[in-house]
């Protein structure tokens, strides 16, 4: 098989022009997150609650969003995350709520909870408060984050039987931690991760009010620090009124404040604004309003080559990256200046993904240009790199549970970052660069699972064991190895060479990849791993077997892309508590950048363009 040269270049031009027609004026890109019906079910909890408190009026919200997931559920009764994921227990419960609580009820609406409730009983079995409750609690295990909010919203829409005994199925949430310093939290041992403590404090205080604990010391504790967490969790809320910029947090805080008696606090008026404010016109809601930041990295990297790529549009975007950069201490995890969120948008929070992705963004935009912001970037993450020399989401320190650990990901990503600036930065910086990543080698190697792969932690794969996206981790990871910083150490070279090993391994016949061996082929996976293998190319002799994967791997790009012309997106993303999501631009930014790498391997001197790239090996020494 070989490389249709032609076809190559076609692909890419249009990828190339469709990609920067995404762009919005004087600024980066934006993207769309696929709608949520889990999203759209806690809207519709939230709004209903506070008609039936307030009588705030949003009938017509309430009725277009139950319309929207009563024309969207699976057709075996349940609901996934997006319109094209399997269904779960957790979004067919949140949906299966919501249509109980919105009334009056439409004949579709009465159908769909006749569906739901039977999908449920097929995975519960008994369809009984008691039996929800430890469903629900077996999927999430020790991790609260997410069960607790659940169980809340069954318990206010009548679905967990009659109070105070509803409750108590609610696991007591230890609002009362919330009063201390930010700083003590990680020693602290919260049940839910480091982003979701506006959940902690309102749906900790919604089970406090309704079924208290029988301790009298406790109870009166509890009470008696009640308005200093919701002062906090008000300090927390951004001028958006959206946590996170994500409708199913924001909608649990407003749902449970409302239902602890603050109907009429400030907290609750923002949130639901907010909710209000980020409906779809389809009377759907997506899982947060944009990743405009992560997309707009994302997009300059894929581009980076590109001489389509205007140096006027290149100003412009490095300007407005260069104003995503948080200038104060973060009120929601008290992150100090230097980072990027995902999002321009109030509710974002500084990230170690988002801040080295604007940090290759910034190089690739003006090199040494920006040397101030991206000090002040590096020294972020290397603030934020774990004893275990891995790179965590948000805070250092906070290792109980998953989305607060170092990950394999996040670690390869700060790799490159810090590669891309080691040359440019003074002496004592390059030093701290070098320690950094020497540690990050060293928990890399040891994560390497017997197989050759990684586990990432914000991408997965509905399709493969354990729903773990490997392809992702393993592609992510093995690009990192190859950074200069640590390219020539002996644990890279090994962990690579077992990176490479398994993605040929999962390659599927047709030359595409999904998230793991056999699994069905996506553009995001297959670009991801030709991305992988084409770099390691470039800088490398190419072995056989990886040449034959690359060819393979493009044809079936192209064909899959239709030369660039079409690029559904596949829903890999994860986003907090596991939630699915899919976004229109990684199909299209990911098939860029993975094609481009090829392009780059039959542009070297010693290769025709009009040849196989199979010449390629033979112009190499094995």
């Amino acid at each position: 098989m070989s490389v249709d040269a032609a076809a190559l270049d076609r692909t890419l031009a249009t990828l190339t022009r469709r990609l920067l027609e995404c762009r919005k004026p004087s600024a980066g890109w934006e993207g769309c997150l696929a709608s949520s019906a889990l999203s759209t079910a806690t809207a519709v909890v939230a709004l209903t609650l506070s008609d039936r408190r307030c009588g705030s009026g949003h009938s017509g919200l309430i009725r277009s969003g139950v319309g929207w997931l009563s024309a969207h559920q699976n057709d075996d009764g349940g609901w996934g995350d997006t319109v094209i994921s399997f269904s779960n227990l957790s979004t067919t419960a949140l949906c299966w709520a919501a249509l109980t609580a919105a009334v009056p009820q439409s004949e579709p609406a009465q159908a769909a909870m006749g569906r739901a409730g039977r999908w449920l009983q097929s995975q519960v079995g008994e369809l009984s408060p008691g039996g929800l409750k430890e469903a629900i609690l077996a999927r999430y295990g020790k991790d609260r984050t997410f069960s607790a909010p659940i169980l809340t919203v069954l318990a206010l829409t009548g679905q967990l039987g009659t109070e105070p005994h509803a409750w108590r199925l609610v696991p007591q949430l230890p609002f009362e931690l919330a009063a201390f310093p930010h700083r003590w939290f990680q020693w602290l041992r919260l049940p839910v991760v480091s982003y979701a403590l506006p959940a902690l404090v309102a749906i900790g205080q919604v089970r406090h009010q309704r079924a208290p604990t029988r301790n009298p010391l406790l109870r009166a504790l509890r009470s008696a620090l009640r308005p200093s967490t919701l002062f906090k969790a008000g300090q927390m809320q951004p001028a958006s009124g959206g946590y996170l910029e994500a409708v199913p947090l924001t909608a649990f805080v407003a749902m449970s404040l409302i239902e602890a008696g603050y109907a009429a606090h400030p907290v609750v008026a923002n949130g639901i604004r907010f909710i209000r404010q980020s409906v779809r016109p389809d009377g759907s809601w997506p899982i947060d309003t944009n990743l405009s930041t992560w997309v707009t990295s994302l997009s300059v990297n894929a581009l980076a080559g590109s001489t389509a790529f205007p140096q006027e549009d290149r100003r412009q975007i490095l300007d407005w990256l260069i104003r995503q950069q948080l200038r104060e201490e973060h009120p929601f995890t008290h992150a100090q200046p230097g980072g990027w969120a995902w999002t321009d948008l109030s509710g974002g929070v500084p990230d170690a993904d988002d801040t080295s992705g604007a940090l290759v963004a910034l190089w690739n935009l003006a090199g040494a240009d920006q040397l101030r912001a991206a000090q002040a970037g590096i020294h972020w993450l290397l603030k934020l790199q774990n004893r275990d020399g891995g790179i965590p989401t948000f805070c250092k320190g906070w290792g109980a549970l998953p989305f607060d650990r170092s990950a394999p990901d996040l670690t390869a990503h700060a790799l490159d970052a810090w590669s891309a600036w080691h040359a440019a930065v003074e002496a004592g910086l390059q030093r701290r660069i070098s320690a950094a990543a020497a540690r990050a080698l060293r928990f890399l190697e040891r994560n390497q699972r017997t197989d050759g792969s990684w586990i990432p932690l914000w991408f997965g794969n509905q399709h493969a064991p354990g729903e773990y996206n490997l392809t992702f981790g393993t592609a992510r990871v093995t690009a990192a190895l190859n950074a200069p910083l640590v390219r020539t150490a002996p644990a890279a070279q090994r962990s690579r060479r077992l990176g490479i090993a398994w993605l040929l391994g999962a390659q599927n016949r047709d030359g595409g990849w999904g998230g793991a061996a056999q699994a069905p082929a996506s553009i995001e996976e297959t670009a991801l791993a030709l991305s992988t293998l084409a770099a390691n190319g470039v800088a490398r002799t190419i072995e056989p077997q990886v040449l034959d994967a690359i060819e393979r791997g493009t044809h079936w790009l192209i064909e899959a892309t239709a030369e660039g012309r079409q690029t559904p997106a596949a829903p890999i993303g994860l986003y907090f508590a596991r939630l699915w999501y899919y976004e229109e631009l990684y199909p299209l930014v990911f098939a860029l950048r993975g094609l481009s790498g090829v392009r780059a391997l039959l542009a070297e001197p010693s290769v025709e363009a009009d040849q196989p790239i199979r010449a390629l090996g033979r112009a190499r020494e094995l």
